[in-house]
């Protein structure tokens, strides 16, 4: 097996033309691997990084792709981890295609430990539960390491049945309940309706205004969103997304005005709620969130989507919304004493 390893930003050129053609035939398919949001990522979030993007060929064809960087942390260690990083990627792993597996982790674990002596553990977060655990196991202890995985989150994922009142019908009475009074009660005061960003010319509008709500929402939003090159990043895969048909960008307009939002991707036939905000101040009363929530999941049963996926975090809205736990993994490996 051929091994081929770029240590910049070109190796994502190089491979941008295989890359999301071996993921759609790996069992990893996720946005969060594809070559746009992978190498935009690395784009924003590079600084102090030295990336490690190893693809691996058989007979010329393109079997597997290990999206890998190297870092030294705060306290002296020496970390390889997966790009994306912990708290901007909800799904990560190896790409590999299925029958390929084996090969592909032991190419991987014999280049980590017989190239790149520096280093103190290899830490991949955000592993679904659906990944193949033991072959990678198997290859990391052929190379002597020690390798360890546990639960790291979870991530609530609402099976979408084929109606709305099916929908209903899924949630307990008092939920079902308190979901029909919101949307009432919102619908009685004011003229509710759903808008999502389709016009590639009023994008960066929009994305602004979800700034603006995302922030309102609370302390912690507002400083996840000035961390450094967030916003960026965010205008780039709006854009990225847009393009591709992956972005669900959607409002909720009161009387016509933008009172709450939710920064979403369809994908796979599948939604995915990457974040949200609204305006506590003006809106909060009429629970701007929960009724555009109740909107898209509605819009998402009408578009024939499988689930709705609300990523990491066990907020218990996710759960009023019928969303049932899914487990992703971090694992880490280090060297055998």
């Amino acid at each position: 097996m051929q091994l081929d390893v770029y240590r910049d930003a070109t190796g994502f050129a190089a491979l941008a033309g295989e890359w999301n053609a071996l993921l759609r035939r790996s069992d990893s398919d996720t946005i969060f691997l594809t070559h746009e949001w992978q190498s935009t990522w690395w784009r924003f979030f590079a600084p102090g990084r030295e990336l490690l993007l190893l693809a691996l060929r058989d007979q010329g064809k393109l079997v597997g792709i290990a999206p890998l960087y190297r870092q030294k942390l705060e306290d002296g260690r020496t970390v390889i981890q997966l790009v994306g990083g912990t708290d901007i990627s909800d799904y990560l792993n190896i790409i590999a295609l299925p029958d390929h597996l084996d090969r592909v982790y032991q190419a991987i674990f014999e280049f980590l430990t017989a190239e790149v002596a520096d280093w103190d553990e290899i830490d991949l977060h955000c592993i679904p539960a659906a990944s193949l655990y033991e072959p990678l196991r198997e290859a990391a202890q052929k190379r002597g390491l020690v390798i360890q995985r546990r639960v790291e989150d979870v991530c609530p994922v609402l099976l979408l049945p084929a109606t709305w009142d099916d929908y209903l019908a899924m949630l307990d009475k008092k939920q079902r309940h308190e979901l029909r009074r919101k949307i009432h009660r919102a619908e009685s005061e004011a003229e509710m309706s759903l808008y999502m960003t389709s016009d590639p010319s009023l994008l960066a509008e929009d994305v602004e205004v979800f700034f603006d709500l995302h922030r309102r929402s609370s302390p912690d939003k507002e400083d996840f969103m000035s961390e450094p090159d967030m916003q960026g990043f965010f205008h780039e895969t709006a854009r990225f997304s847009l393009a591709r048909g992956w972005l669900e960008l959607s409002f909720l307009l009161v009387d016509g005005k933008k009172a709450a939002a939710m920064f979403c991707f369809a994908y796979n036939n599948r939604t995915l709620v990457y974040n949200s905000g609204y305006d506590p101040q003006r809106f909060g009363p009429l629970s701007p969130g929960i009724v555009l929530l109740a909107y898209h999941v509605q819009d998402s049963i009408a578009k024939g989507r499988t689930a709705f996926d609300f990523l990491r975090g066990d907020e218990v809205y996710k759960y009023r919304f019928g969303g049932r736990d899914t487990e992703v993994f971090q694992i880490t490996v280090r060297r055998g004493a």
